[in-house]
């Protein structure tokens, strides 16, 4: 089965919850509906999600002050946020989103087209960068196992012996260093 990203919408307003949800719904992946910043903050905390759709103008916690609780999380300040808002009356306001560490801001009302194409970009950026954390968890687990055979190989009595053997076995151990180190910034999430 594949791997199926979640898409957090924010919005005070149900029927808007309504028509994002009907845009994106062909993107075939869990579409996670919340009315308010503070519901927004749990869901973030709750799961892993690949980008969210957040109204700026919302009673309580703005989007903007959403959106900047959001970034000054270390779990959650990598999440790629998309503004959709009806304040297009002032001029400010895409500026605040951008301030406030938007990846982009459409004025209501936008082309539902556009609105998939762009969420459809960041799933598909999300889905990579997981299989490539999958994948880096997967070669640590296969290079910790050829560790603890390098080390196995260098206790033997017959290595520990020949000098030459010796020699092999640090520079096969030395490669395998690389290797992790190499590995060390893609290691797990």
């Amino acid at each position: 089965m594949s791997r199926r990203a979640r898409i957090l919408l924010v919005d005070d307003r149900p029927e808007n919850l309504i028509a994002l949800d009907a845009i994106l719904t062909p993107l075939n992946q869990i579409l996670v509906p919340v009315q308010s910043g503070e519901e927004a903050l749990q869901a973030l905390l709750a799961d892993e999600l690949a980008v969210v759709l957040l109204d700026i103008v919302m009673p309580g916690m703005s989007g903007i002050e959403t959106a900047t609780r959001i970034k000054q999380n270390a779990k959650t300040r990598d999440v790629p946020i998309i503004f959709l808002t009806a304040a297009i009356a002032q001029p400010e306001q895409p500026f605040l989103g951008y301030a406030a560490g938007a990846v982009d801001y459409l004025a209501k009302p936008f082309d539902p087209g556009v609105l998939m194409a762009k969420v459809s970009i960041f799933v598909d950026l999300y889905l990579k960068a997981s299989q490539l954390l999958d994948q880096a968890e997967l070669l640590s687990e296969r290079l910790e196992a050829v560790e603890e055979a390098v080390a196995a190989l260098g206790r033997l009595p017959t290595v520990s012996r020949d000098a030459e053997a010796r020699e092999v076995a640090a520079r096969l151990a030395g490669r395998v260093g690389g290797l992790r180190d190499a590995l060390g910034g893609l290691g797990p999430r």
